[in-house]
């Protein structure tokens, strides 16, 4: 037997209705904050992340999937999604757009080799944003609202917003220094790989999954000790503007985020899964990436989510769907109403109806117990007598109750019908299974 490779997972079923769900909220979102929806490829040149990434990054060294296609070029499946729109940007020229700055959000497949774990896959899923072109504080508090809102909105009760700022090009310099000076003489109580960090990138040892509980990294200089007064000014202000928003957050100077691109406000928006924190989505703002690319100096800012935590974080906390219950089920016997069944399930599907009808051939009886199984509202069942003189029996699954209707009149009874089941009963009643029908 074929199996799914080590890492990758299918997606369906319940599971299959979270990642719907989140899709849908974000794509609402995206309408109503206007941004437009990018698709950049799954594969780019390996040019592409080991610059904008940087060589020195985990990702690059250790998590890439690297290939080399048929014309022996070098190429890698995307490991996350701002160096594809920012590759997008520039070769298309959308900085000479008239509307300024430009808003993006995108939904996709990423892909990292790396040992999988809860919420940690070899393919994973992850929505978006990315703002091009501005940098006013206003544009940082929009993306973290952003991706609050669409927390709330699907239900996530412990979410938190951790929020720090690295500072402009030389606020980093200046705290590279002083952090250097402080973790060498300690050096040799870290990990191989922090040890190699110190001399490529040390703020990357603050972001290290072995030495993260490490007691010297508590004593270790923050960010915002560093910052020259422009940089208190812009973080001041991205702070002010989450007040006005009245998103809530935790100024967190340990967060640093894992990519050489981030400047200025980083962020990471945090629930709990068993007992533990767990990442579920963010971002920062990465004002010489556009410029290290080949474009011209660009200020922007980015946030993203992986889709697959967000849907396990609402798996934990209980968070229960919309129920996939069925408006009607259509039921025959002969090949006359079959015909028919197939003609009157499309118009109702056509009316905004969700719909079944039987596919097996199976007796009247069966086809009863498969509509309890979709938890059908309504059975319309064909008859071919009663066909004949224009009109069907519905029967509601929850009363029990049945009535002759027209044909003609259908579409207005059945609306009618589940708007008063919906006041009457209200969500839950409606989605109760209904008995099974003899």
């Amino acid at each position: 037997m074929i199996t799914k490779p080590k890492g990758c997972y299918d997606i369906y079923g319940k599971e299959g209705k979270y990642f719907q769900k989140i899709n849908e909220v974000v794509d609402m979102l995206a309408l109503v904050y206007h941004y437009q929806y990018i698709r950049t490829p799954i594969f780019e040149s390996s040019e592409l992340f080991h610059r904008g990434m940087g060589e020195t990054s985990d990702v690059v060294k250790k998590e890439m999937y690297d290939f080399k296609d048929k014309g022996d070029r070098n190429l890698t499946l995307r490991p996350e999604g701002t160096a594809g729109v920012v590759r997008a940007y520039i070769e298309n020229k959308m900085y000479g757009d008239a509307v300024q700055p430009v808003k993006f959000y995108y939904n996709g497949t990423m892909y990292r080799y790396e040992r999988p774990q809860l919420g940690r896959d070899r393919e994973l899923t992850q929505f978006g944003l990315e703002i091009l072109g501005t940098n006013d504080p206003i544009s940082d508090a929009e993306i973290i609202s952003f991706g609050y809102q669409v927390y709330q909105i699907l239900g996530l009760k412990n979410v938190k917003v951790q929020l720090n700022s690295l500072g402009d090009k030389e606020s980093r310099l200046k705290y590279r220094e002083e952090l250097i000076h402080y973790l060498k003489p300690h050096i040799g109580q870290f990990c191989e790989d922090c040890q190699e960090r110190l001399k490529e990138n040390p703020l990357r040892i603050l972001d290290c999954k072995v030495d993260k509980d490490n007691p010297i990294l508590k004593q270790v200089p923050k960010t915002l000790d560093y910052l020259n007064e422009e940089s208190k000014k812009h973080f001041e202000s991205v702070k002010e503007y989450l007040d006005l928003l009245s998103i809530p957050y935790e100024v967190d100077p340990t967060i640093v985020r894992g990519l050489d691109y981030y400047s200025h406000t980083v962020f990471e928006f945090t629930c709990e899964i068993d007992g533990k924190s767990l990442a579920i989505g963010g971002g920062g703002r990465y004002n010489g990436l556009v410029e290290l690319l080949g474009g011209p100096s660009t200020p922007c800012i980015g946030f993203a989510s992986g889709v697959d935590r967000v849907a396990l974080a609402m798996q934990q906390e209980g968070i229960s769907l919309e129920d996939d219950r069925i408006d009607a089920f259509l039921l025959y016997v002969n090949d006359e109403e079959k015909k028919y069944a197939v003609y009157l399930a499309q118009e109702l599907r056509l009316a905004g109806f969700r719909v079944e009808t039987e596919y097996l051939g199976r007796s009247l009886k069966a086809q009863f117990k498969q509509a309890d199984r979709f938890r059908a509202s309504f059975l319309i069942i064909l008859n071919s007598e009663e066909l004949d003189n224009n009109e069907v029996k519905v029967k509601n699954n929850h009363t029990k109750e049945e009535e002759m209707v027209s044909i003609n009149m259908l579409i207005y009874y059945l609306d009618e019908q589940l708007s008063l089941l919906q006041e009457e009963c209200g969500c839950d009643c409606c989605h109760d299974k209904g008995e099974e029908n003899e």
